[in-house]
Parts: structure tokens; C-alpha cells; sequence
């Protein structure tokens, strides 16, 4: 039996899911921030109490970091710096 050889092509990503638009609104990024502290947390455990989807607390905690304001702990954690 012969093995087809097919192009690689990029991924397309996806359409349609509640993830495409990411952009926190500003209470949502007051909540995220409210909620971070010099103690490591969780992220999982800020996703609930902020009332905010894990995509927009995924892009508060990055614009945090670029902004040098975030320190990245192992296990998943992350606190003010």
C-alpha cells in the first residue's frame, strides 16, 4: 500500500468559538488585578472569583508581564511584582 504524501499547510484558526475576542473590558481587568497580590496564586483560581472568561485572564496576566508588573512562578502561579 502507497502513503499519500500531503502539503503542510498552516493551521486555521478558529472561528465562531467565545475565545476569538479576547480584549478584557476595563472592570474586567480591575477584577484580575484586584485579585493578585505578592502570594503566589493559582491562575485557575482567579478565573471564577473574577467573574471573566480564561482568555481574558490569560491576556490581563500577559499585559501584566510585558508590562513588567507580573512575576511567573513554577507550578502554574503568578503574583504582583
Amino acid at each position: 500500500m502507497e502513503e499519500k504524501k500531503l502539503p503542510a499547510r498552516e493551521p486555521e484558526p478558529p472561528s465562531g468559538g467565545a475565545d476569538d475576542e479576547v480584549e478584557p473590558a476595563p472592570d474586567e481587568r480591575a477584577r484580575v488585578v484586584g485579585l493578585l497580590g505578592p502570594a503566589p496564586v493559582q491562575i485557575d483560581d482567579l478565573v471564577r472569583p473574577s467573574k471573566s472568561s480564561p482568555a481574558v485572564v490569560r491576556m490581563v496576566l500577559l499585559e501584566l508581564e510585558i508590562a513588567g508588573q507580573l512575576e511567573r512562578h513554577g507550578g502554574g502561579l503568578v503574583s504582583l511584582a
